[in-house]
């Protein structure tokens, strides 16, 4: 397979072209609370201050949406509805990776397969970024490789997080060996190391993704939820990634910032992943997950510090959450082609 060499990742703080979401139909995803979730996908795109692209499922979804949107007073000419059909709407997970470099914008398409089969059909969604490459007209890569996009989090500088538990698990890639693995990773998005985190939280049925545990906010500085009640099942975990965290910043010169977790959220007795790390870095705001919980305002006046040119903004998601994923889960970044600016 063809190696994009001169291409990279960008941090998700670099500018964007556009941003992309799936729209969600999928009822079985939230059972029993569906019906508030396509308004909080109008409250995300009603904050998000730039192009959006969304997938629909069908012609008649079509119409639902735009009736919905323009209600909201948010159909804007930069939004844009295709029709390409999804099985869920995790696009971070199984949209494309794209990447900037010496020409054209290129897109990845990573083998998708549902988080190790864990729900099917999964089909329409594993054809999302060759259909979106089709649309916009631009190269596609296909790595011999399973990866969700929620499960790497890079710096744009060569650095890139992820955890053992998710991609070291067997129902991903088990014909890959971990240094395999990395320089899959190295050599497709254009990094230089790896930083290993060991679990994610707990709730997570992704196996550990990244994106609800520890993020970039600029090139050296990382926040990490850290749980500060010795009695909740994160706090072991939490404290043991934080701790080796800051091993990992004293030697690639890091600063690292505890980000709190809000109090559990359950649905029937489950743990649901609710962080404040599953945020998405917008061109000129930052949309943050809040669960009407007191430390909502903690969260934000921790992000706003990292990001003082942007409005950094809480989208309640208490009902997305439901779920198993939140603001980061859902969107996904098109970068500007940098060079070209």
């Amino acid at each position: 397979m063809q190696k994009p060499h001169g291409y990279r990742m960008p941090a998700e703080w670099e500018p964007h072209a556009a941003t992309w979401l799936s729209w969600p139909h999928n009822r079985d995803t939230w059972p029993g609370k569906f019906d508030p979730v396509p308004g909080v996908f109008v409250e995300i795109v009603r904050a998000l201050r730039e192009p959006v692209h969304i997938l629909v499922k069908d012609t008649p979804m079509v119409e639902q949406v735009r009736f919905l949107l323009g209600q909201a007073g948010v159909l804007r000419p930069e939004i844009h509805l295709h029709l390409i059909p999804t099985n869920d709407c995790w696009m971070r997970d199984h949209g494309p990776t794209f990447l900037v470099g010496s020409g054209e914008p290129v897109l990845l398409n990573w083998g998708f397969n549902s988080w190790g089969g864990k729900y099917g059909p999964w089909t329409e969604d594993d054809q999302v970024p060759t259909q979106i490459a089709t649309l916009l007209d631009l190269p596609c890569l296909t790595p011999a490789m399973i990866l969700e996009g929620g499960s790497i989090e890079v710096n744009g500088q060569g650095l890139c997080l992820t955890t053992e538990q998710c991609l070291l698990h067997p129902n991903r890639n088990p014909h890959l060996s971990r240094a395999q693995i990395e320089q899959n990773l190295k050599d497709y998005l254009g990094l230089e190391h790896i930083l290993w985190l060991a679990e994610g939280i707990v709730g997570d049925d992704t196996d550990g993704h990244i994106d609800d545990l520890a993020r970039f906010v600029n090139p050296h500085t990382v926040v990490a939820v850290l749980e500060d009640n010795p009695d909740d099942e994160n706090y072991v975990l939490l404290q043991a990634n934080y701790e080796h965290l800051q091993e990992l910043a004293r030697a690639y010169n890091l600063n690292v910032v505890a980000l709190p977790m809000p109090a559990p959220k359950y649905y029937d007795e489950v743990r649901l992943p609710a962080s404040y790390a599953n945020f998405y870095i917008a061109n000129e705001v930052v949309l943050v997950p809040v669960f009407d919980d007191p430390k909502d305002t903690l969260a934000l006046d921790i992000l706003r510090q990292y990001f003082p040119d942007r409005e950094v903004v809480g989208i309640a998601c208490t009902d997305l959450v439901w779920g198993l994923g939140a603001i980061h889960c859902v969107t996904q970044q098109q970068p500007r082609n940098l060079l070209k600016q």
